[in-house]
Formats: C-alpha cells, structure tokens, sequence
C-alpha cells in the first residue's frame, strides 16, 4: 500500500515539474490573462474557487482555462521539443562533467576522447 501512495505522489510530483517545464519554455507564447491564471493555478496554488473570485468568471471557466493552457502547452512541446533537446543536452553536459572529473584522478585520455565525442554531439544538434 504504501508503495502504491509513493509512486501516485512520485507521478505528482513528476507532473508539476513536468508543468513548470514546459511554462518556463513556452510560458510567453500565451497571452497575459492566459499567463496569470496558469500562475495562479500552477505557482501560487490557488483553488479554482479563489481564482474564479479574483478574475470574475466560474470555476468551471477556470478549470477549462487551465486545461486548455496544458494542452497547448504540451502542443508546443510535441512539435518544438526544445524540453527535450534541453534534457538531453543537460544529460551530456553532465557526463562531460563527470569525465573531466575522471580524467582529473587518472589522466586517462579515453575521457577525453569521450568528452571530445559528447561536446561534438552537442553541437551537431545545433
């Protein structure tokens, strides 16, 4: 039981940061009223009721709203996928880090033709 609560706060988890992502890439592509309730919902965490309140419009407006926000946000990432070229490109960095560490301990030139190998894939995906 308990592992079961684990992975469904885990896949929690995983989506918000999944959501903060993809508003911090392509959070200008939306307009301001767009923008301000998806903050609201997604930053701030306020209730659908308590942003219904603050804009005027019904929960259910807020609810579709955000929905809507979601979809489109995950449409631009679908198509664009500069989060997961981003990731990617993270990855590579990250074990190129690793490996001058490495190479730092053993002065093993293996590493530096894999960071040679790593830097050269970086900069062909661009």
């Amino acid at each position: 039981m308990a592992y079961m609560i684990f992975k469904f706060v885990a896949g929690i988890m995983e989506r918000i940061v999944e959501q903060n992502l993809l508003y911090d890439f392509y959070g200008e592509l939306l307009n301001d009223h767009q923008k301000k309730i998806y903050e609201d919902a997604i930053y701030n965490d306020l209730s659908l009721s308590e942003i219904a309140d603050e804009y005027g419009i019904s929960r259910q407006g807020v609810h579709d709203l955000i929905k809507r926000v979601t979809k489109t946000l995950d449409g631009y990432e679908a198509k664009l996928h500069l989060i997961q070229k981003f990731l990617e490109t993270k990855d590579k960095v990250s074990k190129i880090d690793s490996l001058v560490d490495d190479y730092m301990e053993s002065q093993d030139i293996s590493d530096i033709h894999e960071i040679k190998k790593l830097s050269n894939e970086i900069l062909e995906e661009f």
